[in-house]
Formats: C-alpha cells, structure tokens, sequence
C-alpha cells in the first residue's frame, strides 16, 4: 500500500498526484502493478481519480489549485534560481538547492522560496549570520523569496532524522549550485531509496560556484583561529536568542525543530515536520477505521 501512503502524505497540502509521480515514490517501479492497486483503491473508494489525478476525495478543487500552483512555480524557479546563485556568493556557501513546496513544482500567492544551504564546515554559523544580515539589511526581513532555514556543513552531511517527511524533502530538492557537494549528499542519504524507490538526482546543470575576490579574500581572513572562534560565538549568541525567544516551547520540540550543532543549524519553530508526521498517522488512522486496511506507522 505504498501507493496509498503517497497520496495520502501529498494530500496533507491538498495537492492530487498523477500515475506517475506516485510510481516515482514507490520501492517498486512496477507502473502497471501500481495502476491496478490505485484501481481497486477506487472501487473501494478508498481515493477517487479526477481526471489524470488521484486524491482521497472527490474535491475538484484540490485540482484547480494544483494546476494554478504549478503554473505559478514556473515563474518562482526563475527567481529561486537567480537568488541560489547570489546565496552562493556568500562566505562559505559550498551548496544551495530550493526545497519546500516550489522543489514540488507548486507555488502560490502565500509560499516561500525555502533555501536549503550546505556551508563550508566549521564556519556554518559565520555564513549563517552573514545571510541573515543581508536578509534583515537589503530585504527588509522579507523572506518571500529568501527563506533560508536549514544549513548544514559539507562534514555532516547525512541527514539525521530518516523518516517520510526528509525522505521526501531530499528527493524533490532542486540542487542549484555546487554540483561536488550535492553529489556528496546524495551519496551519504542513499537511504531515502529506502523509503521511497530508487532515485537519480539530475546533476548536469548544478553550477560549480565561483566567488568574487572580494568574498574569497574575506574567507581568507576568517579561515583562521579567530575565525573559528567568531563561529563559536554567532552560534552561541543565536541560540541565546532562540531560547529566550521560544522559551515556551517544549525541549525535545526545540532540539528537534531549532536544531543547532557545530555543522546543522535548523530554525522551524512551527516544528511542521513534527506537525505533519502526525497529521499523516491520523490518516492512517482514519483508514483503518473507515477501511480496515492497516498502515504502518511514521516516527519523526
């Protein structure tokens, strides 16, 4: 049945699948066998299929909102595109892919363009600082299209948590800049293959970043003691803040959602990971109830 945990994990953002994106997320890769599963999921009226499209109800307007969101996200990859490259410039930027709901192909009038940044280890939170600086200074604060609220160190770059919600999150991440990097990534969360089918992420046109003098000589500077001590010191000062700021948020919920090592720095204070993995087991849940087809289970 996991045909059925497919478009039951996309419906959470109301967004119907076709035949072959559902094939694209399974172990097997058998389309005809899936075919006929989601078949007998109908006649069961367990999903319902909308013209090319399959969702657990009959709501034609999860349809017209997916297609106005695709389209929309031509448009935005453009922009994504154009602001991963100037990400790349900072100091100590080695990666930058787009995730989120663009990395989907969908995009509307209240999305974000969520940044996914991999940093030269050991100057994670000077990077870190730097962008967000340029975030506050140039844009406002505005992250429209600039929301960049995961980093990660080329040393550490296995994703810790290995469930449905980061499986799928590194499967559909548009990889823009620093082609050696995202290979690298791919190769250390093979694991996702696991979980949702065997993938090959296209690499062909990442770009081989390249920084201006001015950039390189900055690196140059903080490459150093005193550089690795500043890091020290923006994480601690970040931390600081987050703490205070979400001082009412549980324990295990911040460490998960606020995640802050030497090489990870995550900042999701609605824990929307946590949110939707519990979203999707009441799915499950409402299956066997309604269905009496039994689901296992996701943890964070």
């Amino acid at each position: 049945m996991e045909s059925l945990k497919t478009i039951l994990y996309f419906s959470l953002f109301r967004y119907p699948l076709k035949l072959e994106e559902i094939c694209s997320f399974s172990i097997s890769k058998d389309c005809p066998k899936i075919e006929a599963e989601l078949v007998e999921l109908i006649a069961k009226k367990i999903i319902f299929k909308i013209e090319d499209y399959y969702y657990p109800e009959y709501d034609p307007s999860c349809l017209e909102k997916r297609k106005n969101g695709n389209k929309m996200a031509v448009d935005a990859l453009v922009k994504a595109k154009e602001r991963a490259t100037l990400i790349s410039k900072f100091p100590f930027v080695e990666a930058v892919g787009v995730s989120g709901s663009l990395s989907k192909g969908y995009y509307d009038k209240d999305s974000d363009i969520d940044f996914f940044v991999i940093t030269k280890p050991g100057k994670l939170w000077i990077s870190r600082t730097f962008l967000m600086l340029y975030k506050k200074l140039f844009l406002f604060n505005s992250r429209k299209y600039f929301c960049i609220n995961y980093f990660m160190s080329s040393s550490s770059l296995e994703v810790e948590e290995k469930n449905r919600f980061t499986a799928t999150e590194i499967k559909t991440l548009i990889p823009f800049e620093g082609k050696m990097v995202f290979e690298e990534f791919y190769s250390k969360n093979d694991w996702v293959s696991g979980l949702l089918g065997q993938y090959d992420p296209k690499l062909e046109s990442v770009g081989v970043i390249s920084k201006p003098n001015g950039v390189k000589m900055l690196e140059a500077i903080l490459d150093t003691k005193a550089g690795n001590q500043l890091d020290s010191l923006f994480k601690k000062t970040t931390v600081a803040f987050w703490k205070l700021k979400f001082r009412q948020m549980h324990t295990d919920d911040f460490k998960m959602a606020l995640k802050s090592t030497k090489d990870i720095s995550k900042h999701h204070p609605l824990n929307f990971q946590k949110k939707v993995i519990n979203a999707l087991n009441d799915k499950y849940d409402e299956i066997r109830i309604n269905h009496n087809i039994e689901l296992q289970r996701e943890y964070v």
